[in-house]
């Protein structure tokens, strides 16, 4: 009989089967390890038939009353996505005669806050910032259209580091991106950043490339594929030391991109298309900006509210 060990090994190759990213492979392997872990210390239990709802629960407990690296506990997206995993995890077992179909449902998703989005900036702090890289040099000019590109499409930072020369289509001012799941979907580039985009393909990439990354957009200054990491690390030197209210990060262009649409009045649907999210239900937290920035608006404005100031 197979250990759960085995079975898990199992599931991640079923699933790269059905195309996920490397990464999510990793956040499945990740979470459903910890829960494994979890139930070998705690409970001896090694193999399927050995599971039962006792164990579940003891989990979702362990999960609850875990803290980070600063002694706060998990926040409820952190422990949603590793229910979900184990859940997956699961429903897979079930699939195959292992375990019941009822097992999975001990693991009950808790209640997450509707929080307004933290960390976009404003268009003119993104400009004056882009406006200081000194585009002179290959790697100076490579970070300028890396980043121009990140605001403009509102792409993951993932997304951006998987980015082949033929994802780019300049005719049509278009880019063909693989998000979650491996899912592949179009997104527009700006005007700006299509022209950046011309001349680093054209101009500043073969300055940097070596054989082994033929096909990868964007380059490290070693010639190979530009990582998440690197691109991290870009950001930082060109934002870390700005006077900004918020830290900045690779995902801070993605929040930027969606504020400033819906500040413009642009459809949800449109912007949820553009992010490639599954529903709306994420993109509806930046609407509730409308609301935050007209309140602001009124306040500064409105001549009542100044005669109470």
């Amino acid at each position: 009989m197979k250990t759960l060990r085995e079975l898990l090994g199992d599931y991640i190759e079923y699933r790269k089967g059905l195309n996920y990213s490397p990464r999510s492979l990793e956040e499945y392997f990740y979470d459903c390890g910890g829960f494994l872990k979890h139930i070998e210390k705690r409970s001896q239990v090694l193999t399927a038939s050995e599971l039962r709802k006792s164990h579940l629960f003891s989990y979702q407990k362990h999960l609850n009353e875990r803290r980070n690296g600063k002694g706060l506990p998990l926040n409820p997206r952190t422990l949603n996505k590793n229910l979900s995993s184990v859940r997956n995890f699961l429903n897979h077992l079930a699939e195959k005669g292992y375990v019941l179909k009822s097992l999975s449902e001990t693991l009950k998703p808790v209640r997450e806050p509707s929080f307004l989005p933290l960390g976009a900036l404003k268009h003119a702090e993104i400009k004056k910032a882009l406006g200081k890289i000194d585009t002179s040099t290959p790697e100076g000019y490579r970070d300028r259209t890396l980043l121009e590109t990140l605001y403009s499409s509102g792409i993951r930072a993932s997304e951006l580091s998987g980015l082949n020369i033929e994802s780019v289509d300049l005719e049509n001012s278009t880019m063909t991106v693989f998000g979650k799941g491996g899912k592949e979907r179009v997104v527009p580039i700006g005007k700006t950043a299509s022209r950046f985009l011309e001349t680093y393909m054209k101009a500043v990439r073969p300055f940097l490339l070596k054989d082994g990354a033929k096909k990868a957009l964007f380059l490290n200054n070693s010639g190979t594929r530009l990582m998440r990491y690197t691109l991290g690390l870009i950001v930082d030197k060109h934002y870390g030391e700005a006077e900004l209210d918020v830290k900045v990060t690779p995902h801070t262009f993605r929040r930027s991109c969606t504020t400033e649409l819906i500040r413009s009045n642009a459809n949800l649907y449109h912007v949820k298309e553009l992010l490639g999210h599954e529903s709306l239900s994420t993109v509806k937290h930046y609407a509730k900006l409308t609301i935050t920035d007209l309140k602001r608006t009124h306040a500064r404005c409105h001549p009542r509210e100044k005669d109470e100031s």
